[in-house]
């Protein structure tokens, strides 16, 4: 019985959907992002935390130029990728506005501050850690099913993207969160790399068990040369030396993990992004991006703007399209759009086994 009007309200839906002159949610692919701030849409907002953005001068740059939540002066990489699929972008799963035909466009479950890891981000409190995050998907899910019916809501599940970015948090926001931490003492760093990258394998495959064919997998980005690492344990501006480390141990196995999954599931399910290497492209030859700063954040204090979070008394740059880096760990909008132009257009260096355009290309010719 529930199933059989699914067709029909969908196409209902797309209709509607083309006279109100929003996207036609059915028609382009749902999409679904998981993971930390560098992703969060405004989920922490609804949550008793100190990790979150809805403040200005967040989202000065934004188009109703209002805080969202985002930890961005503007849009963020999953608006800008919601721009490349032609459609609105995803609501965090917490807005009391996801429902009806916004289920269709996808969710947003991402919160500032989590890690692979249950104990990393552990100062923040209430953060809706990944497993939460995976939870609430089988959760919207349910909601789907009762819109569209379970064949199409399975199709609609199975045909959608996926993005999800971790790891970062595990090294600032636990490993390295103080000296001697717990995870520190626990394991040298090759073995907490292998580590978290063990329990991140079993995060993808819970994602793979329900439902998701498409995944981007984010590596982390330069940990050690954010404004907040440099203002730490910078003297000249070079790169803090441990998060560096991690960071190279991390990435390399990242991508050896997603293709070892690939290879077990028999299908290219897994489509690993080289952050570091699209962050580096600017911060390496900021002229040819038309960046004049890549060191200091563009709101903060301190030094390198980085000490502290962004709050109205901080300094703000007049011109955030030549800062790299909009807070202490963040990039700017325009430095999120550098970074998904290459997850649109780059080579097997930058997106592996394939580029988003060759993603959207095979899915409109239904390969």
């Amino acid at each position: 019985m529930d199933a059989a009007p699914a067709p029909l309200l969908v196409s209902l839906l797309c209709l509607l959907a083309a006279a109100s002159g929003l996207p036609a949610a059915s028609a382009a692919r749902a999409f679904f992002v998981f993971g930390d701030s560098l992703v969060d849409n405004g989920n922490n907002n609804y949550l008793l935390t100190t990790a979150r953005a809805d403040a200005p001068p967040y989202g000065i740059d934004f188009p109703t130029h209002q805080a969202t939540g985002r930890f961005s002066n503007g849009l963020n990489i999953p608006d800008i990728i919601s721009e490349h699929l032609g459609a609105e972008p995803a609501l965090p799963y917490l807005s009391p506005e996801l429902r009806g035909e916004k289920l269709l466009v996808g969710a947003n479950f991402a919160s500032a501050g989590v890690g692979i890891l249950n104990d990393t981000g552990i100062q923040f409190v209430n953060i809706i850690r990944i497993g939460d995050q995976l939870q609430y998907f089988r959760e919207y899910q349910r909601k789907l099913r009762a819109l569209i019916g379970e064949e199409q809501a399975a199709q609609r599940v199975n045909q959608a993207l996926v993005l999800i970015t971790l790891g970062g948090n595990d090294f600032v926001n636990n490993y390295y969160l103080v000296p001697m931490s717990v995870r520190s003492r626990q394991y040298a760093l090759p073995d907490y790399v292998r580590f978290i990258l063990s329990e991140y394998r079993k995060i993808l495959l819970r994602l793979y068990d329900l439902g998701a064919r498409k995944v981007i997998v984010t590596g982390t980005g330069p940990l050690g040369c954010v404004p907040a690492e440099l203002a730490l344990h910078s003297q000249n501006g070079e790169c803090a030396t441990e998060l560096t480390r991690a960071v190279n141990l991390f990435n390399p196995q990242l991508v050896d993990m997603a293709r070892g999954l690939n290879r077990a599931l028999g299908a290219d399910v897994f489509v690993t992004a080289n952050t570091l290497r699209m962050n580096f492209d600017y911060i390496n030859d900021p002229q040819r991006f038309g960046f004049t700063n890549v060191q200091v954040a563009c709101c903060g204090q301190g030094p390198y703007n980085g000490i502290g979070l962004c709050t109205p008394a901080s300094n703000v740059c007049d011109n955030r399209d030549v800062f790299a880096f909009w807070d202490a760990f963040h990039p700017t909008e325009r430095a999120n759009r550098i970074i998904v132009g290459q997850f649109m257009h780059g080579d097997t260096d930058y997106m592996h086994p394939m580029n988003l355009s060759t993603i959207l290309a095979m899915d409109r010719e239904g390969v």
